[in-house]
């Protein structure tokens, strides 16, 4: 074969795998740039498996609503009652110890309802249970420790009361945003309790928007905007001093147009001057409402009480009952030296339920509260 053809060969060879390699360089390189732009929309194509679409979701929440993303409120519950448990242990078990004595005399009965007027459970409510339960063991002739604990269970959280409706008024409603007021002293941790109310809300993926209306506090808006920051909840505020009114209204407007499920409101806490705080959250209250729609008030009222004030926390809760309606309690600092008996006592007061329930600093330490399982942890 002639030199000059042998050289054509040689050249056409190397162009087709110069080509050849060109081509595969370049599906390549379309392959990974189709990887790396590929999102949780991909799975219409099958391009991502179940456990990368999973992955791609919880990222994007994460990152729409904060670099924090609050515990479930169902994992909350288990954890605040294994807290709630080891923190009340005089009220239960006092209680068990006493009902296990071989002989019920009127001395014992007495001892019985000593603790629980000590455990801030109230005069009335301590008389009634103690009747019934009184009742109960002489008809039933109980004597065995489990039989004894399961009257004691039943008859707690009938005192409780389970038919309350402790749940949330959060559903937004005819285009408006569920608006929640929360009321209490300075020193209760009310702004603390906004801010995790909002994360219960934001881990039942709810939209939420903060109102920083107690601006005669120092520091009051920047503390609410900070645990706003943390989950990715905006908070509406102006310069301290402003108008408490003025804050709220524009919180529930801006809600409004943002299409926002719930619009949380943190208000001042005042108790120096109990007239004017009745006037100025009756206005809050007042003016929050204007920008909803027709026959649309406010959806929830909830007043904070700090669980270790005992009976001084009644007569704050009076003041704020008067001021406005209470719709719901949070009761805080539930563990420490809280003696529990203030969940029935203020239920009594006010007639409205305690909805949430707060045993430590944790973001994430306030739960639902639940009749069953608050007797539940008391008497572990």
């Amino acid at each position: 074969m002639d030199q000059p053809i042998i050289l054509l060969i040689v050249l056409a060879i190397v162009f087709i795998l110069v080509v050849a390699l060109g081509i595969s360089l370049r599906v390549s390189g379309k392959r990974k740039g189709l990887r790396d732009e590929r999102t949780i929309d991909a799975d219409v194509t099958g391009e991502l498996s179940a456990d990368e679409i999973a992955e791609a979701v919880e990222k994007e929440k994460a990152e729409a609503r904060g670099s924090e993303v609050p515990t479930e409120p169902a994992g909350r519950l288990v954890r605040l009652r294994e807290r709630l448990a080891k923190s009340n242990t005089g009220l239960g078990r006092g209680l068990l110890n006493l009902l296990s004595r071989d002989n019920l005399d009127e001395s014992t009965w007495e001892e019985i309802e000593d603790t629980l007027i000590l455990a801030d459970v109230g005069v009335e409510p301590t008389t009634e249970l103690v009747d019934r339960l009184r009742e109960r063991v002489k008809v039933l002739g109980a004597r065995d420790p489990e039989e004894v604990r399961g009257l004691l269970r039943e008859e707690l959280i009938t005192l409780v009361d389970p038919t309350m409706d402790r749940s949330l008024a959060n559903q937004a409603t005819g285009g408006d945003p569920a608006v929640i007021l929360v009321v209490g002293v300075n020193g209760a941790g009310k702004t603390t309790t906004v801010g995790k109310i909002a994360r219960v809300l934001v881990a039942e993926d709810k939209t939420v928007l903060l109102g920083a209306a107690d601006t005669f506090r120092a520091a009051a808006a920047e503390q609410l905007a900070t645990w706003g920051e943390r989950v990715g909840v905006e908070t509406v505020r102006k310069e301290e001093g402003a108008d408490p009114a003025s804050v709220a209204y524009s919180a529930v407007e801006k809600g409004q147009q943002d299409g926002a499920d719930v619009v949380l409101v943190d208000t001042a806490g005042r108790l120096q001057n109990k007239r004017g705080l009745m006037d100025e959250l009756g206005k809050v209250k007042r003016v929050a409402t204007r920008p909803l729609g027709e026959g649309h008030d406010i959806d929830e009222v909830l007043l904070v009480l700090d669980a270790t004030t005992g009976q001084n926390g009644m007569q704050q809760a009076k003041v704020f009952a008067e001021a406005v309606d209470i719709t719901g309690i949070v009761l805080t600092k539930l563990d420490g030296t809280a003696k529990g008996g203030i969940v029935v006592a203020v239920q009594r007061e006010l007639g409205v339920p305690v909805k949430l329930i707060g045993l430590g600093e944790g973001a994430d330490d306030l739960a639902p509260f639940t009749a069953e399982g608050f007797v539940d942890a008391l008497l572990d």
